[in-house]
């Protein structure tokens, strides 16, 4: 399994919007092979700022790579220029490969 992460820091008054945006987006996953799950979390206000982070789970890293070289994955983020002012700074991306899995 491969885990792909990007964490946002979003101010208080940009929450509500941001979460529409995720929560209103056609995300194009399910259909790409490898996809198992996807997660949108939200963490604490801490300083001002609220993190969030994008969870999605992958059968392979090569399945995550094939998703992000996708026509589908361009079109999920087609307009993710334009939302940029709901967020502080640049996403940060983290990917895991998995070690141990227990269910």
């Amino acid at each position: 399994m491969y885990i792909a992460m990007n964490r946002f820091t979003v101010r208080p008054e940009n929450a509500e919007a941001f979460e529409a945006l995720w929560l209103g987006r056609d995300s194009h996953l399910k259909d790409m092979e490898g996809f198992v799950e996807f997660h949108m979390l939200k963490g604490p206000e801490v300083e001002g700022t609220i993190l969030y982070a994008s969870h999605t789970v992958w059968a392979s890293e090569d399945a995550f790579r094939g998703w992000t070289r996708s026509t589908a994955f361009r079109e999920a983020h087609k307009n993710a220029g334009s939302t940029a002012k709901l967020y502080e700074g640049s996403p940060t991306f983290e990917g895991f490969s998995t070690i141990q899995h227990i269910v």
